[in-house]
This record gives C-alpha cells, sequence and structure tokens, in this order.
C-alpha cells in the first residue's frame, strides 16, 4: 500500500479520494490554486501545496507544479480524480519516469481509449457491439457522403480525439452533411486540437447505459453492474440511475459479462466504465472511460463496494479480491447532480454561500465539499454537490429522493435544485421512460417555466 498520495484535483472528488485514503490509513496530500485556499480538502489533508493561480492551465493542468508537490511532500502515488489531468496519458508517463505511482490505468490504455477510433476498433475486436459508422477517421466531404448513404441517414459526425459533445454534429440528410462535418472538425480542432472525425448512425431514441468495470493488469475482471445516464443536458449527464429502469437481469448480465472479459483481455488495470447507446434491445459501444466517474456514488450504493478505495489498492499491486460471484445487487439508487446555476437558462452562478443544509436520513448521501460561508469560485466547474439517495425498490428511491431534494437548502447563488424537484414529480420520470433526447425535449417545451 502507497504511504502517502497527492490528490491532483479539486472539489467534491478530491475530498471523496482524501476520505478514502483516511480509511485506508494511507498520508494525504491536497494540492489548490489560489482560487481553492479555503476548500474542504485542503482544510482536512494532512499536507496541502498551493500549486498556482486561478487558471486551470497555471494550476491543476500544471504538471511541473504538481511534480514539484510531490517532491516536497514526499508523496509516492497520485490520484487525479476525474476531469483535468486524469487521462492524461503523457502526465502518467511522466509521473512513472520520476518515480511516482499513477492512480490508474496502464498510459497505452488511456491513450488508446482517447481515441474514439482506435476504441471503437479494439471494442469490435474484443466482441462488444459498436454503432454502424466509418473505420476510422473521415478524410473528405466525398468520402463522408459514401459512407454515411451505406450506413444509412441520419448520421452523426464525432470528433475522434475527444468527448462531453463537443465536435458533435447530426446530418439528418445528405443536404446537411457537408456542413456537419466542417462544423465538427472546426469545434474538434479548437476543442482537442485534433480535427480528426468519424461518422456513427444516429440513433433516434436511445438511453445512456454505462457498465463499471475494475481490473488489476493481470487479466482478471469484474463488472459492477450498469448505470444509466440517459437524462442529459448538452450531452452532460445530469441524472444517474442503477439498475437501469430499461434492462431485466438476464440482459444485465450479458452485456456485462462481454464487457468484463474484454477488459481482461486488455489486461486493463484500475476502474473503467464502458459506454453504450441502447435502443431496441441492442447495446452499441461508444467510448471507454479510463478513471472514476463522477457518477460512481450510484453503483457503490447498490453493491457495497469503495470504487475509489480499489483503484488505490490495485494501482498499489494488490491482486483484485472480487470474484463475478461476489458482488451483489442490492436495490436501487439514483443521483443527481446540484450545479450552481440558473435552473432555467443554466447560467452560472458562482459567488458565497450564506445557507447551506444537506438532507440526511436513510439511505441519503451528500457528495459536496462545499460548506455554509463557501465561495463557489467562477473558474471552474458549477458543481455544488451530488445527492445520492437509496432504496429497497426504485418506488422507495424516488419517494425518498422527493424528499431529499425537498430538504436541501443552498442560499446565496442560484442552483438546479428546482428542475430536480419538477423532475422527480414528471410522470416520465417517475415511471423510468425517458432517453437521452427526453430532457432536451422538456427544457425545449418550457420546463420550468411551463
Amino acid at each position: 500500500m502507497f504511504d502517502k498520495v497527492l490528490i491532483a484535483n479539486r472539489g467534491e472528488i478530491a475530498l471523496r479520494i482524501l476520505r478514502a485514503c483516511k480509511e485506508l490509513g494511507v498520508a494525504t496530500v491536497a494540492v489548490h490554486s489560489t482560487a481553492d485556499a479555503d476548500a474542504m480538502h485542503v482544510k482536512l489533508a494532512d499536507e496541502s501545496v498551493c500549486i498556482g493561480p486561478p487558471p486551470a492551465r497555471e494550476s491543476y493542468l500544471n504538471i511541473p507544479s504538481l511534480l514539484a508537490a510531490c517532491e516536497i511532500t514526499g508523496a509516492d502515488a497520485v490520484h487525479p480524480g476525474y476531469g483535468f489531468l486524469s487521462e492524461n496519458a503523457r502526465f502518467a508517463e511522466i509521473l512513472a519516469s520520476h518515480g511516482f505511482a499513477f492512480i490508474g490505468p496502464a498510459p497505452e490504455h488511456i491513450r488508446l481509449m482517447g481515441d474514439k477510433i482506435e476504441a471503437k476498433r479494439t471494442a469490435k475486436r474484443l466482441g462488444i457491439p459498436v454503432v454502424p459508422g466509418s473505420e476510422g477517421a473521415v478524410s473528405s466531404d466525398a468520402e463522408g457522403l459514401k459512407l454515411a448513404r451505406a450506413i444509412g441517414f441520419p448520421v452523426l459526425v464525432k470528433a475522434a480525439g475527444g468527448g462531453g459533445g463537443r465536435g458533435m454534429k447530426v446530418a439528418p440528410s445528405e443536404n446537411e452533411l457537408s456542413a456537419a462535418l466542417a462544423t465538427a472538425r472546426a469545434e474538434a480542432k479548437a476543442a482537442f486540437g485534433n480535427d480528426s472525425v468519424y461518422i456513427e448512425k444516429f440513433l433516434s431514441h436511445p438511453r445512456h447505459i454505462e457498465i463499471q468495470v475494475l481490473g488489476d493488469g493481470q487479466g482478471n475482471a469484474v463488472h459492477l453492474g450498469e448505470r444509466d445516464c440517459s437524462l442529459q443536458r448538452r450531452h452532460q449527464k445530469l441524472f444517474e440511475e442503477s439498475p437501469s429502469p430499461a434492462l431485466n437481469a438476464e440482459v444485465r448480465a450479458k452485456i456485462g459479462a462481454t464487457v468484463a472479459h474484454a477488459i481482461a483481455e486488455m489486461k486493463y488495470l484500475g476502474a473503467g466504465t464502458v459506454e453504450f447507446l441502447y435502443e431496441d434491445g441492442e447495446f452499441y459501444f461508444i467510448e471507454m472511460n479510463t478513471r472514476i466517474q463522477v457518477e460512481h456514488p450510484v453503483t457503490e450504493m447498490i453493491t457495497g463496494i469503495d470504487l475509489v478505495i480499489e483503484q488505490i489498492r490495485l494501482a498499489s499491486g494488490s491482486p483484485l479480491a472480487l470474484k463475478q460471484s461476489d458482488i451483489a445487487f442490492s436495490g436501487h439508487a439514483i443521483e443527481c447532480r446540484i450545479n450552481a446555476e440558473n435552473p432555467v437558462t443554466f447560467v452560472p452562478s458562482p459567488g458565497k454561500i450564506s445557507y447551506f443544509h444537506a438532507p440526511g436520513g436513510l439511505g441519503v448521501r451528500v457528495d459536496s465539499a462545499v460548506y455554509q460561508g463557501y465561495a463557489i469560485p467562477p473558474y471552474y466547474d458549477s458543481l455544488v454537490g451530488k445527492l445520492i439517495v437509496h432504496g429497497k425498490t426504485r418506488n422507495e428511491c424516488m419517494a425518498r429522493l422527493k424528499r431529499a431534494l425537498d430538504e436541501y437548502v443552498v442560499d446565496g447563488v442560484e442552483t438546479t435544485l428546482p428542475l430536480f424537484r419538477a423532475l422527480v414529480r414528471n410522470p416520465d420520470i417517475i415511471d423510468g421512460r425517458y432517453d437521452i433526447h427526453w430532457l432536451e425535449r422538456f427544457l425545449a417545451d418550457g420546463g420550468l417555466k411551463g
């Protein structure tokens, strides 16, 4: 086991990692920008190091500063959390060259899955079902048109080197394909420094289903069920649940076994998430995230397994202690991502929290790094916290979630709490009848304004 872990992140995920380290008896180092000097994880860590001014490129993305922090504190491992440098293969390689462990997968797996075209090829080779589409990057409009005609319109043009909705455009027909290719290439170049794009079949009413996996790098792997992340705005997840209302035990076991087998074949190390679109009983691979996910707590709630502790253990060289038969799914869990944003316009609302009250009670968990008097800085994401609720059944979970949302109080900044209070009272959400386009339609029809 490691002696001291440097947490190369901020906010709720930094606090989440710190808590896992504390339970393992591992010393912690918090790094922070000058804007985060009063952050909760900085207050609770054994040591803290300021690594630069507020802009992320000068602090949380500043690799020399992070290396210096490791050197001066004697840390022997780095946990990158999610975002920032968590899927940066070069960062993992630089750490290794300086004798520091990276709590995550091998650089070659980060690099492989970071290239969406190569990831799709690898998934197909390993027996994971993929969306019909181009085998590689589309080099010209003429090639794109030929491929799109073969696939069938509508098609989706996607950036090869990134995600999060950037460099992604729908072409409903031949007339719109050229513009979609040009726009996607421009966005991809600006966001990722790589204008390569590829084409996939556009699915009209899919759900977003992802499978959580753990591997030990030695050919052993397990899956921990699925999460349904279909409620999204601009391809950003807002509401996640497990198990999915759309799957049954047989389907879950089949796709889970397929993914776990592939992860074992790859000799993948650590936690990862394989993401699919699911429509009409079929799964279509879209990407793999080689890090801990924001929504990992819903899996923890239904399995009782601490995924961050498992990440740390596996990275330290411990074998995978879990067998598939050890993993049992109990009840239902839902997570709401509460952001400091206007609930109608989604404009960020940084500022000082004048009053904060988190809900509690049986089956209620709040992962948040904010507190009363804390000032949410304008430089980073606007996440206030994640409300995660567990119940014996989905109906019990929904009832508990309604109650917990009504208890949640955040004053001083605008939040998306009113949106979630409306969602959990909507018949489609109550009955689990939604897809990845549902929330956009809800908002376009007036949402909270209606």
